[in-house]
């Protein structure tokens, strides 16, 4: 069962953050300054109720089989969802508040956009391990 919760979080997360990615943060430029706070506020909101409870599952279950179950991809897959932690928590997070407190700013939102890429690539290349030992 953990191994369900930790392939399934993985998969939807990393898929997450591709629409995310090339969807949604592109899209931020295109909403009228006017209208922008409260898109951006209704954004953070909903995404928070999708996005929260996989990561806290995804990273749970990562904890939960590295100590019942080590394995060195397991282990590997560990790095990626490190890094996706901290830049979420010093890049996208920080960026996010700005855009709450300035309203639309073109450039915080492309540098969310380019920032953005460590998590796309972190959670491509962790879903790719945990591939590799759903295959296994």
């Amino acid at each position: 069962m953990i191994w369900i919760l930790q392939v399934a979080a993985t998969f939807a997360l990393a898929g997450f953050i591709w629409h995310i990615q090339c969807v949604a943060y592109p899209l931020f430029t295109k909403v009228d300054a006017t209208a922008f706070p409260d898109y951006h506020r209704e954004h953070c909101r909903r995404i928070t109720w999708v996005v929260a409870p996989l990561m806290l599952t995804e990273g749970f279950t990562a904890l939960w089989l590295i100590f019942t179950q080590p394995n060195l991809l397991l282990a590997v897959s560990l790095v990626p969802l490190a890094l996706i932690w901290i830049s979420t928590a010093f890049l996208q997070v920080p960026l996010h508040q700005k855009l709450a407190a300035r309203g639309k700013d073109e450039a915080v939102i492309q540098r969310l956009v380019q920032t953005n890429w460590i998590r796309t690539l972190a959670w491509s290349s962790r879903a790719v391990l945990i591939g590799a030992l759903l295959y296994a």
